[in-house]
């Protein structure tokens, strides 16, 4: 039997989760014919892609600080498209990462392979006029979000909502009792975990002002006891440059779930954690700061009245977001002192929170997308 290539490609470390999922899912459904290749990192890799690029060549935070990039992206989508040509493939799938993948698409386009799209760009946040550019080069966009099926479908590209990939892998391994006997914490006391985002430059703009905040709240309430939960991408020594001053922090790499789960509160960077804290029904505050010029473009762009998914998804504030210059050491010392005195603000917070869970589809979300794209092939 002939080989079917397939071009799949990610932008980013939870996009390189999801198409490593997708690849084994479609290998099931496609059979042992199917040979991957494109841009991703070690999860893909493990999965058996061949990789072109590596998806750290493009990944970067901010529009200003994205104009550096653009010869590198270019060049990644050049590469990208010449070993489809090479290759012959049969189907190019391309996961989030609008700013290089729309790209991807328009080459693909032009040497008529056929493109599934997995998790869309946010034209429902900014940029709206991007659907039609996904309208002439995307054959088929498959969508994580319940309210994006509908703004895509009017706008005339052939679209499907399988629900969020996460339902299915967001769980902790332990109790809060065992999470704290094996951290040596106290059950008994307060758990603020900390999620500042899992980029560098994201760090860098957040996680001072959280530390300046766990100092106000240590003076103010000395059981308090807070967890690090540091991205699995970054090094064991990479926090080592913020020193505090009478706040101890445990560094924890790897139980992102369980620091979750087990905390009566967490402050969690914008983005992807914040649907995995959601799934866990950890009461949160989200916080996000950009370079100044970035968050001057965005301003001018942005149309949703928030910022995190959240929000979005429950179409109403359900957790604080302080964002940009409303992010302050003061400020998120005040919302978190809330929550951790108000059980009853907790309780409230967690059954949102339930809804917006429940919202995100019944789990199999993967298992729904590689239907959609071995009909493809």
């Amino acid at each position: 039997m002939t080989e079917k290539q397939i071009l799949i490609s990610a932008g980013e470390a939870s996009s390189d989760m999801y198409a490593a999922r997708l690849v084994t899912a479609l290998r099931e459904r496609v059979g042992p014919h199917a040979r991957f290749f494109g841009m991703g990192g070690p999860r893909m890799a493990e999965a058996g892609v061949e990789l072109i690029a590596d998806y750290h060549e493009v990944a970067v935070l901010g529009l200003a600080e994205v104009l550096h990039k653009i010869p590198t992206v270019i060049g990644v989508q050049n590469r990208l498209k010449r070993e489809a040509k090479r290759r012959n493939a049969a189907l190019a799938i391309l996961v989030d990462s609008p700013g290089t993948h729309l790209g991807v698409a328009r080459r693909m386009k032009q040497m008529h392979v056929p493109v599934g799209y997995f998790i869309g760009p946010q034209i429902w946040a900014w940029r709206a006029g991007r659907v039609r550019i996904v309208k002439r080069r995307v054959n088929r966009m498959v969508v994580i979000f319940p309210f994006e099926e509908k703004i895509y479908r009017e706008a005339g590209v052939p679209v499907s909502f399988v629900g969020h990939p996460l339902v299915d892998v967001v769980r902790p391994s332990m109790t809060r009792a065992e999470f704290a006997a094996l951290h040596k914490l106290d059950p008994n006391k307060p758990i603020l975990t900390i999620l500042p985002g899992s980029r560098g430059n994201e760090i860098r703009q957040n996680y001072g002002r959280i530390l300046s905040a766990c100092e106000r709240l240590k003076r103010g309430n000395r059981n308090i006891q807070f967890v690090l939960a540091v991205a699995p991408n970054l090094s064991a020594d990479f926090f080592s440059a913020y020193a505090s001053s009478g706040v101890e922090i445990k560094h924890l790499t790897g139980a992102t779930y369980d620091a979750l789960a087990a905390a009566d509160c967490a402050i969690v960077a914008s983005g992807t954690a914040t649907i995995e804290a959601s799934l866990l029904g950890t009461p949160m505050i989200v916080i996000y700061r950009v370079s100044p010029l970035s968050a001057f473009l965005l301003g001018r762009m942005i149309r949703t009245p928030f910022f995190s998914m959240v929000n979005l998804i429950a179409g109403q504030a359900v957790v604080r977001e302080l964002i940009q210059d409303q992010f302050t050491p003061e400020a998120v010392e005040s919302e978190v002192r809330r929550l951790l005195e108000s059980s009853r603000a907790r309780d409230r917070m967690k059954a949102s929170l339930a809804e917006v869970r429940a919202k995100l589809g019944p789990g199999g979300a993967i298992a729904r997308a590689a239907d959609i794209f071995a009909q493809m092939l």
